[in-house]
């Protein structure tokens, strides 16, 4: 390693050790006689110190240096003299008189200044996001969802659960959105379709026997973006065998009040409130309320929604579809409506609402064929578009599928609202502009004529 030490690591039981730090040059004071360097890594910051009547050489190769240059140095840690101690970081105490610099990297002026008091427009930020991403309020929101991504792995873990991957290139199916379609070049005119979520897979998993799934996966949804929409966002995928609504609202309780308590240091009151779709509405005038008294002294807020209508009516194409998805199972009691009344029938779904925003939303899914198709043909499917669309769903009903159920976590919008941020672009480290666009790659971008012809796309 070339450093014994972080930046944000020294302390006065240090002092008179020999170290050795790396890291980017934060900020310069020339004192005259003396040179001040804050040198910056991902844990925090050292103050070092250059003496001329120690080095003057090396104090002269210091005057040189400018912010963001990547440095070597290594020296000795004393303690800061009395009156210039800084209490707002937690190496303050202490600073290192160099002895050795190495410059590993020197800097251009960057666009903006790497600091938390930042006022640059976002899309000249996100145009340069590997600088932006060094500000450290910026770096504290990564640590928090990195720790957000290990409670749960830890806590699903435990309680007997199986991570698994599905596929990112699969089959065009409906999820609300538009599919981010890819052209395939090995079967001319076709296209694999990247997901909106893992739904039809973690459904498939469940058909073979793997009882309880999850996966924090990558989603894909081409629409319009808003603060808290992105294009591809991460989500928590959970699925399991042989339960009911009760046992989701259990271990998503019990799993929140863990990772509140790891992240955010908060007891956490579970069971958490519940409050039907139609309450909802009537009440508060919408499916997402934020029913909080005092808001953030109630800092989270978390409110069970339930007893959405299974279908909803749309008045520009004439005609019934999901809510939800059509793997949503309707209540028992209201199967009967199926050939009757489709707008009196409530699905067995759930959403989690946080803060006035959805974090996470599921079902008790469809598991056998007949009920499936019933689905399908209340919302206007053919038997053809069935099989074309869904045949492979359909085929492993056939084969004995358990009943099941599960629920997706919006985990960009949960940490944001952890960190207290209006928008996830805070939470993602490239995300795209509201354009969809990246302006630091400049995607998307135009394909050459090659890639077009060997994909049989022709521009027009």
């Amino acid at each position: 390693m070339l450093r014994t030490h972080t930046c944000g690591e020294l302390k006065d039981a240090d002092v008179g050790k020999k170290v050795s730090l790396c890291g980017w040059v934060h900020s310069r004071r020339d004192h005259g006689k003396l040179i001040f360097i804050d040198l910056r890594d991902r844990d925090g910051l050292t103050q070092i110190v250059f003496i001329p009547k120690v080095n003057a050489e090396l104090h002269k190769v210091a005057s040189e240096l400018r912010a963001e240059y990547v440095i070597l140095v290594k020296g000795t840690v004393g303690n800061r003299p009395q009156g210039t101690v800084n209490n707002k970081i937690p190496t303050g105490a202490v600073e290192v008189a160099a002895e050795e610099l190495t410059i590993l990297n020197p800097a251009n002026t960057p666009p903006f200044e790497i600091t938390d008091e930042i006022k640059t427009q976002e899309e000249l930020r996100l145009k340069y996001r590997y600088l932006d991403l060094r500000r450290p309020s910026l770096q504290k929101n990564f640590k928090i969802k990195h720790k957000v991504y290990t409670a749960i792995r830890n806590h699903l873990n435990a309680q007997n659960f199986i991570e698994c991957e599905t596929p990112i290139l699969t089959k065009s199916t409906p999820e609300g959105a538009r599919d981010y379609l890819v052209p395939s070049r090995l079967s001319p005119g076709k296209f694999f379709a990247l997901p909106q979520s893992p739904q039809l897979f973690k459904q498939l998993l469940m058909v073979a026997g793997f009882e309880r799934y999850y996966q924090i996966a990558r989603c894909f949804r081409d629409e319009d973006l808003r603060a808290d929409r992105q294009p591809e966002f991460t989500q928590l995928d959970i699925e399991m065998s042989f339960i009911d609504a009760e046992d989701i609202f259990s271990l998503i309780e019990n799993l929140m009040k863990v990772v509140v308590k790891d992240v955010l240091n908060i007891d956490l009151e579970i069971p958490f409130k519940r409050i039907s779709h139609d309450e909802a509405i009537k009440k508060y005038g919408s499916d997402k309320p934020d029913t909080r008294q005092d808001k953030d002294k109630e800092l989270l807020n978390f409110l069970w929604v339930i007893d959405f209508p299974l279908f909803k009516y749309d008045e520009e194409e004439k005609r019934w579809d999901m809510e939800h998805h059509p793997f949503t199972s309707p209540k028992p009691n209201d199967i009967k409506e199926l050939d009757k009344s489709l707008g009196d029938i409530k699905a067995n779904s759930y959403d989690l609402v946080l803060n006035g925003s959805e974090i996470a939303s599921g079902s008790i899914r469809i598991h056998t064929k007949e009920m499936q198709e019933k689905i399908f043909k209340a919302i206007g499917m053919d038997k053809a578009e069935t099989k074309k669309r869904f045949g492979f769903l359909l085929d492993a009903f056939d084969y004995g599928a358990p009943p099941h159920g599960g629920i997706a976590f919006g985990l960009d919008r949960l940490t944001a609202i952890f960190i207290k941020s209006e928008t996830i672009r805070d939470v993602i480290a490239f995300p795209k502009t509201q354009k969809a666009s990246c302006p630091m790659t400049d995607a998307p971008s135009n394909a050459t004529e090659k890639q077009l012809k060997e994909l049989h796309i022709k521009i027009r």
